[in-house]
């Protein structure tokens, strides 16, 4: 399956390693498994060769692939395999599935009242995103930014993982979360793409992710379709 295209804000080889990278985690890829020829592999996820020996290059970087020589590129497995989307829960029913988002909206306001307490002010940036597994409209989802991280938010900036921009533009890092899941209805302002109309009821990942500080500085609800995606976690 190529890697998805809504939001592919990432490198087209990072995109690739990171697809894997979901399936060894989801145990689609099995430790010692032998990949399909390079050629034969890069047209089946309409790349080049080069484009896939980076991704390649950088599954090896990792310790999850092995190259043989004149046997081909095998799969090491690891007992928890941490990529870009390490904390991103949602995977395809079937497992694995590269994740990836379109923005809808991004907005600073004041924190309304049913928000639990956190940050250090009294505004936050509110975003909302649909989400995407292996091409698949999986989720919608409505991140609170605490606003003393930073004044404004591009909404370009917020294509892929909001994780790697907090750390790599905002100095934030999200050390530790607590993740409840549940069942809620679909909120009003999810798009038609989604697939489930506003009041159906949804899976709902409501989480709290904290900053090195041990303080809250991220608040979230996500609502999946639980026809497309399940909420995956994982300890070998």
């Amino acid at each position: 399956m190529p890697p998805n295209k809504p939001g592919g804000a990432l490198p087209i080889y990072l995109q690739i390693s990171e697809m894997l990278i979901r399936d060894i985690a989801a145990g689609r890829l099995l430790d010692g498994s032998r990949l399909p020829p390079e050629r034969e592999m890069a047209k089946s996820l309409d790349t080049s060769v080069g484009t896939l020996r980076k991704a390649l290059s950088e599954l090896e970087n990792r310790g999850l692939l092995e190259r043989r020589q004149g046997s081909g590129n095998y799969i090491r497995s690891k007992a928890t395999p941490e990529g870009i989307y390490a904390l991103f829960r949602l995977e395809l029913v079937g497992g694995g599935g590269l994740p990836t988002a379109q923005v809808l909206d991004v907005t600073r306001m004041d924190k309304p009242a049913d928000l639990p307490a956190f940050g250090a002010s009294i505004a936050a940036h509110r975003i909302r995103r649909m989400r995407f597994l292996g091409g698949k409209p999986a989720a919608v989802e409505e991140i609170w930014l605490d606003a003393s991280y930073a004044d404004r938010l591009a909404p370009d900036d917020l294509l892929h993982s909001l994780y790697m921009y907090y750390r790599e533009t905002l100095d934030l890092w999200i050390t530790g979360y607590e993740d409840q899941v549940g069942v809620a209805p679909c909120p009003d302002w999810a798009p038609d793409e989604f697939g489930q109309r506003p009041g159906a009821p949804c899976g709902l990942v409501e989480r709290q992710s904290r900053a090195r500080d041990g303080s809250i500085a991220e608040v979230s609800r996500n609502w999946f379709d639980s026809n497309v995606a399940r909420y995956v976690a994982r300890m070998r």
